[in-house]
C-alpha cells in the first residue's frame, strides 16, 4: 500500500435528475453527482464553463490606475522593465508582459533574478542596474507584494513601479503607483489567480478583450496557472482549457520546441502532460539559476533557435534529475537503518540550493515524517522544509526560531537560515516539539467512487470523464475504486520499474498499470482478492482502443471480515453488493461442492472458503451457505475461526431467493 489509509464513500451518490439533451454516461453521472451537481443543469455548468466566468479585470483593486499609468506608457514609449521570479509561473508571467509590451513597440528589460546568487523576490540592486538601463516604469509580475524597502528604492530613483502579485499581503503595502493583487482584502473577482493569471489581468485592463488576449496569450497563462497548481475551477478552469486548446493547436514556437524535444504528443495535451512534461523542464532552469534561458525559449520566435533552447533545457532538466537523485541517496545513507523519532533534520556541503526542495519533499513522503534539509555553506545554512500528514511546519519553526537566524513559509513548505554550530539544538528542538504536536501523520488516498456495475466501466463511460477536464487543484483527476476483485496477473515492466496487472470484476477482465511500484515493493500474491483504487482512461494500441486503470493504490481485501459479517447476520453497505448477491449458478456450484465433499464439511473458514470461491468472491460463497441455511437445507455453524458445514439429506427443492438474506441483499 501507497497510503496509510484510504476514504471511501459508504454509499453511491445520488443520481442526476435526468433532462433531455442532458443526460450523462453512469460513470460520469456518479462523479458528477459526488462532486456536488444535483441536476442536470448544475452539471453542464460545471463542465462548460464559458466567457461568462471571467471576471472584469477594472473591479480588481488598484487596476484603474495600474492600466492608466501602463496605458501612458505606451503612448510615451516609454522604457519598461518586468521583473519576475524564477519558478513556471514567475518565468510565464515575466514573458507574458514582456512579450506583450515588445508588441506594442516598447522597449523592454525583463529581469529574473538568480535563485542561488539573489534569492526570491525584488532587490535593491537589481532595481538600481535596471534604472541605470533607463527603465521609467518597473512592473512586478508574481512578486513584490511585500517588497517595502524595494518600493522606497525605486521611488527615490524617480522609477514609477506596478506590483502585480498573487501572495498572500502584509497589513502595509508598497507604497507605488498600484498594487494589483488579489489577496487584498479590498479585491473584487477571482482569488485564485496564479501570477501569470494578475499579469494577464493587467493585459485585459488595458486591451478591453479578454478572449482576443487568450487567443494570443492563453498557452503561457495556462501552463504558469497549471504549474502554480492553482485551483482548476470557475475562471481559472476556462483559462486554462483555452489555454491548452491553443498549446495543442497552434503554441508558440519555444513551447512547440519544448513539446517536441520532451516527447510530448500535442493531441492528447491535458493539466497533467503539462505538470510532469513542461513545467519541470522550464522550472529546472530557474532552480539551476539560469531561468533566462527559459524566458528566452518561450519569447523566441525563430524555429532552429527555438529547438537548440529546448534542447539545452532538458538536458539542465536531466542535470536536475541527477542532482535530485544524488541528494536522494546521500540523505537515504546518513538516515541508515534507524529513523529519528522525530522530524528528520539533515544538512551537508554539497548539496545544491535549488534541488534540495524537490528531495526533501521525496524524503517527506518516503519516512512519513517532516523532513529539513539544510545547505550549508561556511558557518551557515539554508534549509528547505517539508511536512507530512497535518503537522503544522510553520509552527514549529515559530517553537523552535532561537535557534534560527530567519525563517518563513507556511504550514505544508517552509524555509530556513541557520547557523552551522546551532544545527543539533535545532534538531533537538524540532524533536521536542514533535513529541508534543505529531500531528496525524496520516496520507489517507481519497476515493471519489467506488464502481458498482460493469456498466460504468464502459468504453464510451470513461470516454466521456474526458468533459471532466482540465485536471488539477480543486478540480482533480477522479479516483474510482472497486472492492473485492480478483488480481490474475502480476507482469513486471519498464525494466521491473513498474507492473502491468490484470484484475477481474463483474465477470469481466482489467489491464492495469502501476507506476513506480516493483513486484517485491507490491507484496502481494497474484491469485488474492484486492481493493484496488484507480483512474480509468483509454488506451490505444495499434488501433485498438480499451479501457486502461493506472493504479493509485491496491491493498488485500478484507474478505473474512466481509464473510464473517454474512454468516453473523451483520449490516452490509451498498457497494458490496456486487461481490455478496448470487446468481443460481452460484448456489448450484456450491450446492455441488458440498455434494462432492460427502455432504460435510468442517475446518477453518478462511482455508474453506478459499477452496471452494476459485470462480467467486469468498464473501459469496458465504451467502450461498447462510442461504442453504436459512432454507433449511444444511447445518451451518460459524464459532471463532471454525466453520462447519452438513447438508440435509432428505432436503427438498425450495425457494432460494425467498430466503430473508436474499431479500436483504436484494434491497441495497
Amino acid at each position: 500500500m501507497k497510503y496509510n489509509s484510504w476514504i471511501i464513500p459508504d454509499a453511491s451518490p445520488p443520481p442526476l435528475s435526468a433532462k433531455k439533451g442532458l443526460e450523462f454516461s453512469p460513470l460520469l453521472s456518479a462523479l458528477l453527482s459526488a462532486r456536488g451537481c444535483s441536476t442536470a443543469e448544475e452539471a453542464h455548468n460545471y463542465l462548460h464553463c464559458g466567457p461568462e466566468t471571467l471576471s472584469d479585470a477594472m473591479l480588481m483593486a488598484d487596476m484603474p490606475a495600474a492600466a492608466a499609468r501602463l496605458r501612458r506608457a505606451i503612448e510615451n514609449k516609454e522604457h519598461i522593465g518586468v521583473y519576475g521570479d524564477y519558478d513556471v509561473d514567475g518565468i510565464t508571467s515575466t514573458v507574458l508582459l514582456t512579450d506583450w509590451l515588445r508588441d506594442k513597440g516598447l522597449e523592454t528589460e525583463l529581469y529574473i533574478p538568480d535563485r542561488i546568487e539573489e534569492g526570491y523576490g525584488l532587490n535593491a540592486a537589481a532595481i538600481e542596474h535596471l534604472h541605470a538601463q533607463g527603465v521609467t516604469l518597473l512592473i512586478t509580475v508574481d512578486c513584490g507584494v511585500t517588497a517595502l524597502a524595494e518600493a522606497q528604492t525605486a521611488r527615490e530613483l524617480g522609477m514609477d513601479m506596478i506590483v502585480t502579485d498573487h501572495h498572500e499581503c502584509q497589513a502595509e503595502l508598497p507604497d507605488c503607483v498600484a498594487v494589483v493583487d488579489p489577496k487584498r482584502p479590498d479585491c473584487a473577482g477571482c482569488k485564485d489567480l496564479a501570477g501569470v493569471g494578475v499579469a494577464f489581468k493587467l493585459i485585459c485592463a488595458v486591451e478591453g478583450d479578454p478572449l482576443e488576449a487568450l487567443k494570443k496569450w492563453g498557452d503561457l497563462v495556462a501552463v504558469g496557472t497549471i504549474a502554480d497548481v492553482m485551483p482548476l475551477t470557475g475562471e481559472n478552469r476556462f483559462i486554462v482549457r483555452h489555454g491548452l486548446k491553443l498549446l495543442a493547436e497552434s503554441p508558440r514556437p519555444g513551447l512547440a520546441a519544448l513539446l517536441e524535444e520532451s516527447g510530448t504528443q500535442r493531441s492528447s495535451l491535458q493539466a497533467t502532460v503539462v505538470s510532469y512534461t513542461l513545467a519541470p523542464r522550464i522550472n529546472a532552469a530557474g532552480r539551476l539559476g539560469r531561468a533566462k534561458l527559459a524566458a528566452d525559449l518561450l519569447l523566441c520566435r525563430d524555429p532552429a533557435q527555438c529547438t537548440a533552447l529546448a534542447r539545452e533545457l532538458c538536458a539542465m532538466n536531466r542535470e536536475r534529475q541527477q542532482l535530485e537523485q544524488g541528494i536522494w541517496r546521500e540523505a537515504v545513507e546518513m538516515l541508515g537503518d534507524e529513523l529519528p523519532d522525530g522530524p528528520i533534520v539533515l544538512a551537508s556541503d554539497t548539496w545544491h540550493q535549488g534541488v534540495v526542495g524537490i528531495a526533501a519533499s521525496r524524503l517527506s513522503d518516503a519516512y512519513s515524517r517532516p523532513a529539513i534539509m539544510i545547505c550549508l555553506d561556511g558557518d551557515r545554512g539554508r534549509g528547505s522544509c517539508r511536512s507530512f500528514g497535518n503537522f503544522n511546519l510553520f509552527n514549529a519553526l515559530s517553537a523552535c526560531s532561537e535557534h534560527l537566524e530567519s525563517y518563513g513559509g507556511h504550514a505544508l513548505a517552509a524555509g530556513l537560515n541557520i547557523k552551522r554550530e546551532n544545527i543539533p539544538a535545532f534538531r533537538e528542538a524540532m524533536r521536542a516539539y514533535y513529541a508534543k504536536h505529531p500531528g496525524t501523520g496520516e496520507n489517507p488516498l481519497n476515493v471519489d467512487l467506488c464502481i458498482s456495475s460493469a456498466e460504468m466501466l464502459t468504453l464510451g463511460s470513461v470516454r466521456d470523464l474526458e468533459q471532466l477536464e482540465p485536471f488539477g487543484c480543486g478540480n482533480p483527476r477522479p479516483v474510482c475504486c472497486l472492492t473485492h476483485a480478483y488480481l490474475d496477473s502480476i507482469t513486471p515492466i519498464g525494466g521491473g520499474r513498474h507492473l502491468r496487472l490484470r484484475i477481474n470484476k463483474f465477470s469481466a477482465s482489467y489491464s492495469c498499470i502501476m507506476f513506480s511500484q516493483t513486484e517485491e515493493e507490491l507484496g502481494i500474491q497474484a491469485g488474492s482478492v484486492v481493493d484496488i483504487a484507480f483512474y480509468p482512461q483509454i488506451n490505444e494500441y495499434r488501433g485498438c482502443r480499451s479501457v486502461m486503470f493506472y493504479v493509485e493504490d491496491i491493498r488485500l481485501s478484507d474478505c473474512l471480515s466481509l464473510c464473517r459479517t454474512v454468516f453473523e447476520g451483520g449490516n452490509f453497505l451498498p457497494r458490496d453488493k456486487d461481490c455478496l448477491l448470487p446468481q443460481r449458478s452460484d448456489f448450484v456450484c456450491v450446492w455441488k461442492q458440498l455434494q462432492q465433499a460427502g455432504g460435510e464439511i468442517s475446518g477453518d473458514l478462511g482455508t474453506i472458503l478459499r477452496r471452494m470461491s476459485a470462480v467467486r468472491h469468498p464473501a459469496m460463497t458465504s451467502v450461498c451457505l447462510k442461504v442453504f441455511a436459512e432454507t433449511r437445507l444444511a447445518d451451518v455453524s460459524l464459532e471463532g475461526n471454525h466453520l462447519s458445514v452438513r447438508i440435509h439429506k432428505d432436503s427438498c427443492k425450495t425457494d432460494l431467493e425467498g430466503a430473508p438474506l436474499m431479500q436483504r441483499l436484494r434491497m441495497l
